[in-house]
């Protein structure tokens, strides 16, 4: 899964030279409630993230099936995009496969909400992981054009599995980790996910020039047999399941407890901007459709025993590089500068998107592949600093009874705008309109959700009703 990210994370970090303290609101869980009074936390350091490591069993094993599962969705992803666009000649088949991949999270959202907070969320990763594990190697049977369409409802099956793993990930954190590790871990995970798309763009893409597809999704589909294997390893209570009464079939399409998170994230104004920021993450959807393109046709790869397939994916394979590279260092860097000081917290997201915006304003440029996969490097140094920065918010003010509905909400209005994007980016290519056009395009459209995040801190400011008044 594309969205759907280890030790090489940690070099880049330089040691504090002192432990100063930072602050982070405490909150009560009450809707209508404001943060408590603050109390201290040690500051970010190279040895909050090794001791996090060290004595957090649970979270090294969430941590290792993590860098498994997502090396392997990596090669996968390479492969099965520029298999699409060899196999059709059509940017739109790449939009779609996008699409399917991430827009059934919007619809699935719900009930895998319910569902995480019914069940325990360690058995709902492990049954997403095992039945992933028999789709990917489905996979092996798409071998000719007259089979491609196979692709489509494997892919909706498997991203309708993620839609069910994401947020249980996302949700088991505040149960493995102690307030003040959150935003360690999330600033890991999100340096990992990076790591592993550098390392699974590089050699993916050399992989399945060299080696084959077929041998890419096998790689893919045993990775996840692992990952189960890691999570069922993993020890840790869950009360939100302890309390929850029976899950019955009837259940999962009972929308009420839907409304009643809807409720709960309406009554905490604290919660809408981070339930919403990444969905204002607009490149993510194009950035897909613009590589494949990008690597196929404007910076493919040529040399002694490689063919034009393996060209494209080497090219494509460069621009994740950058793109990967971007989204280890961007969240470590800014990070150690936010803390988890909430005004922080939030004014990064806001500089994130600014970042997104000039990367991709300038990718269109580009006259190298190295020019390219420098403006995919600093555009994803924003989008993966608002990543974690949102999700650290969401994990500190969600009560754990309603965190499965909230990230499924988070991840269901982020899959909207993507798959939306994605769609229009490969309408704009199919009908002739280039992708450097598309790609600055994108750069300027994401100065609309900076505008609305700016405007929304600059209403939010302490004493603004009482000068309005």
């Amino acid at each position: 899964m594309v969205l759907i990210r280890p030790h090489l994370a940690l070099d880049g970090l330089k040691r504090c030279k002192s432990e100063a303290e930072i602050r982070i609101p405490s909150y009560t869980g009450k809707p209508g409630m404001e943060p408590q009074p603050e109390r201290t936390i040690p500051q970010l350091s190279h040895a909050s993230y090794h001791r996090l490591l060290r004595q957090n069993r649970n979270f090294r094993l969430l941590w290792m099936a993590q860098i498994v599962s997502e090396v392997g969705d990596w090669f996968y992803t390479l492969s099965i995009y520029t298999l699409l666009l060899q196999l059709t000649g059509h940017a739109g088949s790449v939009a779609l496969a996008l699409v399917l991949q991430v827009l059934p999270q919007t619809f699935v959202g719900p009930t895998a909400g319910v569902v995480n907070d019914r069940l325990k969320r360690k058995h709902v990763m492990i049954a997403a992981d095992l039945m992933r594990f028999g789709v990917v190697l489905a996979m092996l049977l798409v071998r000719s054009r007259a089979m491609v369409w196979l692709v489509y409802p494997l892919l909706l099956a498997e991203t309708t599995m993620a839609a069910f793993f994401e947020p249980a990930r996302s949700s088991v954190i505040p149960n493995i980790a102690a307030e003040s590790e959150v935003l360690v871990a999330n600033t890991l995970s999100s340096a990992t996910w990076s790591v592993n798309l550098l390392i699974g763009a590089s050699v993916g893409g050399v992989v399945a020039a060299f080696f084959g597809r077929d041998t890419v999704f096998l790689l893919n589909a045993l990775s996840f047999l692992v990952s189960a294997l890691l999570i069922g390893g993993m020890q840790f209570a869950e009360p939100h399941a302890e309390s929850a009464a029976p899950l019955r079939p009837r259940d999962l399409v009972d929308f009420s407890p839907v409304l009643e998170g809807i409720r709960y994230i309406r009554n905490h104004p604290t919660l809408l901007p981070a339930v919403f920021a990444k969905a204002g993450e607009l490149m993510i959807g194009p950035s897909w459709v613009i590589f494949t393109v990008m690597g196929a046709r404007e910076f493919a790869v040529h040399g002694r025993g490689i063919d034009a397939a393996g060209g494209a994916m080497l090219g494509m394979s460069i621009l994740l590089g950058g793109r990967g590279l971007g989204a280890l260092v961007g969240p470590l860097v800014a990070a150690r500068w936010a803390g988890q000081r909430e005004h922080r917290l939030r004014l990064g997201i806001l500089l994130g998107y600014l970042t997104i915006a000039f990367g991709y304003g300038v990718l269109g440029a580009s006259r190298s592949v190295w020019m390219a996969a420098a403006c995919a490097m600093l555009a994803h140094m924003g989008g993966s600093t608002v990543w974690v920065f949102s999700t650290t918010l969401l994990q500190i003010h969600t009560d754990d009874r309603f965190r499965g509905r909230v990230f499924a909400a988070d991840l269901g209005l982020g899959s909207l705008t993507f798959a939306v994007t994605a769609y229009l980016a490969g309408r704009f290519l199919d009908a002739g309109i280039s992708a450097r056009t598309v790609a600055t395009s994108t750069g300027l459209l994401m100065l609309v959700p900076a505008a609305i995040l700016a405007w929304a801190l600059h209403a939010a400011q302490p004493g603004k009703a009482q000068g309005a008044s």
